[in-house]
């Protein structure tokens, strides 16, 4: 009778799993996987920020964990019970997504602005894991499926068809759906909770060790979410494009941070107070384009904490400004934390500015200011000869085109920015802070171009800094490649600061 009974567990154990259910177990896993890692990047984008190389670092290394847990998942698979392997793998793989909220937020404060070095450390101790032992379901289950050697392409190439679909899915999912709607921490929480309700079904069906393994599972992942929530978030707002906050300077001084980066300096009491050298530069390029108290139309590419559009207004009353931002949250955001005050003289405009400014009509402004940023550098396609055309499309003849951009070391992003703009403007001037040979320094400089020549008002470049005329300009451009749509790696040119 035992003898029978074992027979019969056996065979149940051996026994292949119904497709439907073989391809839901791979689409799902691998579908977490994908949106675990797109998830990841805004988690580790506060600590050690949002640039091509840093985004690169955790894209590999989620890859080499899917490619271990792959070629681990299948030998485990052939050593072990396949069938009990499975669950087992599910409730791993839910536990340590759990935990990659608590690991991030406690490994991230410790090697903030670390840059890719910090990504790829927090990277693989947060989120390889996971990767590896989800990507470990499906050389299992084809181990579960394979049971006729004439039908191994047929099955492992429906599993592989399967598990790329659930990559698929669940990477459009992340950027259409779950991103805009939900914080990512509890994001991340639901993928962890779904792949934990998923294995423990599965081992519920193993028998009494499995059931109390299960139960013992489930209070562990009730402690490490327990643990999520009480991280909390370093953010105000999660957007599309930023993890986004607001520190108080005193009464009345507020600092935007995007990410890790200090983008915006606001004194909700007096706007024309400007921080920051850069905006004191670009409020100089503003101020001398036409006399005192003259009424400017202007354009902003990128809203950030709209400190330019208000010093603008304060200064310049009657002016009107068009802000095309390409976030709409931080719009929000602005409006909530910083005071914005929209109107008819300061309007936004939500959507990529690429796109948006081709609905400003021709020679309809005075001023356009670029202070648009992904990460630390200008983000590539605003940066490029085209576009600078349809800056200078839009620009009134004696009108300016000010141009903020982070960069440091050789200047090799600057010094591309500066022999674009020679391409296209009749008059481009740097203003920057001096290095200790007298000529421009790293972090942020400033470009002020005109269709025709730069207003000597313009060019004060207040508060002791550099200001280097065309001539000097294309010298330090000398050598550097103008930027365009087909070729412009703006992100790899650019020197971390």
């Amino acid at each position: 009778m035992g003898g029978r009974r074992a027979g019969i567990l056996r065979a149940v154990r051996d026994a292949p799993l119904p497709p439907a259910a073989a391809a839901c177990l791979v689409f799902v896993a691998s579908g977490a996987v994908l949106v675990l890692e797109i998830l990841g990047i805004r988690l580790l984008a506060p600590y050690v920020g949002l640039t091509l190389e840093t985004t690169t670092t955790i894209i590999g290394t989620v890859l080499a964990g899917i490619a271990a847990g792959a070629a681990l998942g299948g030998r485990a698979a052939d050593r072990m019970d396949a069938r009990r392997l499975l669950p087992e793998l599910l409730i791993g793989g839910a536990l340590l997504a759990i935990g990659i909220v608590p690991l991030v937020r406690t490994l991230g404060a410790g090697v903030q602005g670390g840059g890719d070095g910090a990504a790829l450390a927090v990277t693989l101790v947060a989120l390889f894991p996971s990767a590896a032992v989800l990507s470990a379901v499906t050389p299992t289950v084809a181990k579960l499926q394979l049971r006729d050697l004439d039908a191994t392409g047929s099955v492992v190439g429906r599993l592989s068809a399967w598990a790329t679909a659930g990559g698929l899915v669940g990477t459009f999912a992340t950027g259409f759906v779950v991103v805009p709607l939900l914080p990512t921490d509890v994001a991340v929480f639901a993928v962890g909770g779904a792949l934990l309700v998923l294995g423990i079904g599965l081992a519920l069906h193993d028998g009494a060790r499995s059931r109390r393994a299960a139960a013992g599972l489930a209070a562990g992942a009730m402690v490490v979410g327990a643990a999520t929530l009480a991280a909390g978030s370093p953010c105000d707002a999660e957007t599309a494009y930023h993890c986004a906050r607001v520190e108080r300077d005193g009464a009345s001084g507020r600092i935007l941070v995007l990410d890790d980066l200090q983008h915006s300096y606001v004194d909700l009491r007096d706007p024309r107070r400007l921080e920051f050298d850069y905006t004191r530069w670009i409020g100089d390029a503003i101020d001398g384009v036409a006399a005192p108290g003259a009424r400017l139309d202007a354009v902003f590419l990128g809203g950030g904490g709209f400190t330019l559009p208000r010093y603008l207004a304060a200064t310049r009353p009657g002016s009107r400004s068009r802000v095309l931002e390409v976030d709409g949250p931080l719009v929000d955001l602005a409006r909530e934390r910083l005071a914005l005050r929209t109107s008819r003289a300061l309007r936004v405009r939500v959507g990529d500015a690429r796109v948006t400014l081709r609905d400003e009509p021709d020679a309809s402004a005075d001023v356009v200011v670029g202070d648009a940023f992904g990460g630390r550098a200008v983000p590539w396609h605003l940066a490029t000869v085209e576009f600078a055309r349809a800056v200078r499309r839009v620009l009134r003849p004696g009108g300016v085109y000010a141009v903020n951009v982070i960069d440091a070391g050789p200047l090799d992003l600057a010094r591309a920015v500066g022999a674009t703009l020679l391409q296209v403007f009749g008059d481009v001037v740097l203003v920057a802070h001096r290095d200790g040979a007298g000529g421009p320094d790293g972090g942020n400089l400033v470009f002020v171009a005109s269709p025709t020549r730069v207003p000597p008002a313009a060019r004060v470049g207040s508060r002791a800094a550099l200001v280097l005329g065309r001539a000097a300009v294309a010298r330090v451009a000398a050598g550097a490649d103008p930027l365009r749509d087909d070729d412009a790696p703006a992100d790899q040119l650019l020197t971390p600061v």
